[in-house]
């Protein structure tokens, strides 16, 4: 009997180390990893090179950060995604915190403040300028105007431009929201005041009822000709930049743009957790923030430059930063306000 309790406990112990080698061998690759995101191609990219260095299986499901949304929601307990990689903005890493796995990153304690992870949930890893405005030079010269005094937001209320600008639904998606909160910011006497909202109604009026539901429709539409402007973010517009384009000119807002951290959040429930977890360590370590340095997007560490000559430095541009505290408060008032202006000026 003696000798049969030894047996078992050493098949025990061997048991326990293969579980352990089991564990250990899935947080360090293998296996697969299924990701929704609104991200461009390029920052993309950056999910399918860590698959490779860590020889996963990266499936991403690229759309809009609303059909994220609504997936997200409807597959709760039964997440058919591992990871929300983008469009996971400082409202949404709140609104939608109880549909995550709580998880800091390795070395989120490096990065600056206000660049950490703040809720437990959401990892922030690149820098997104909500306020970048795309030209089609050749359209805005069409039109008898000259693209070099095409300014900021200002110029949106060109008469010659209505019904020839491109902008998102700040209801459902990511990038149009942000852009909404950057006109609410420098548009009025105060930040947020009536008279921002009085210039936002002037603005959806030259929209003459074109609203996007795809934020990559504003860019590509714009860089083709269909639109002279689109309503953009700053990763998009420098991609085409760095792809060769020569018809499109990238303009930060004289009255001040704002960037803002982009967020990943892993799905509470992900069937592959710990390629997950890795893959949110990966983006803010080194290597994952060079990667992102490659794209058209700015890392969260102050350290490592984007590489896109395309990129000017913030010391060009005139920076300003959100009340993120405030826009989240408001945010379904101010999309349901914005929503109603829409449909008065269509």
């Amino acid at each position: 009997m003696k000798k049969l309790s030894v047996v078992l406990l050493v098949l025990a112990i061997a048991m326990t180390g293969v579980f352990a080698q089991g564990r250990t061998e899935a947080a360090n690759g293998g296996g697969k990893l299924v990701i929704y995101s609104p991200n461009s191609d390029k920052l993309v990219d950056a999910a399918y090179t860590f698959g490779e260095k860590y020889g996963i299986e990266v499936e991403v499901l690229s759309m809009g950060t609303g059909q994220v949304i609504e997936r997200v929601k409807s597959e709760a307990g039964n997440p058919q995604a591992d990871v929300w990689y983008g469009g996971v903005n400082f409202a949404n890493g709140n609104t939608y915190k109880d549909y995550f796995e709580p998880y800091v990153a390795k070395g989120n304690e490096k990065l600056p403040e206000a660049y950490q992870n703040q809720n437990g949930c959401v990892t922030r890893y690149c820098l997104d300028g909500s306020a970048a405005l795309l030209i089609n030079v050749d359209v805005i010269k069409s039109l008898g105007r000259n693209p070099d005094d095409f300014k900021g937001y200002k110029d949106l209320l060109w008469p010659e431009l209505k019904g020839k600008i491109a902008m998102g639904n700040a209801a459902t998606s990511s990038s149009a929201w942000a852009e909404l909160t950057n006109m609410l910011l420098v548009m009025g006497d105060q930040p947020y005041d009536e008279k921002a909202w009085e210039w936002v109604e002037k603005f959806c009026a030259q929209l003459n009822g074109i609203i996007l539901s795809s934020s990559s429709a504003i860019y590509k539409g714009t860089v083709s000709g269909e639109y002279a402007v689109g309503v953009s973010y700053e990763d998009p517009c420098v991609g085409l930049l760095d792809d060769g384009a020569t018809n499109v000119k990238l303009v930060y807002p004289e009255e001040g743009a704002v960037w803002l951290a982009a967020g990943a959040a892993i799905l509470k429930g992900a069937k592959n957790m710990d390629n997950a977890k890795l893959f949110m360590d990966w983006l803010i370590s080194d290597e994952g923030q060079r990667e992102i340095g490659k794209s058209t997007a700015r890392p969260v560490n102050p350290d490592i430059p984007n590489e896109s000559a395309n990129m000017p430095a913030f010391s060009t541009i005139h920076v300003v930063y959100e009340d993120l505290e405030l826009c989240g408060a408001n945010k379904a008032a101010w999309q349901a306000r914005f929503d109603e202006i829409v449909q008065k000026t269509k």
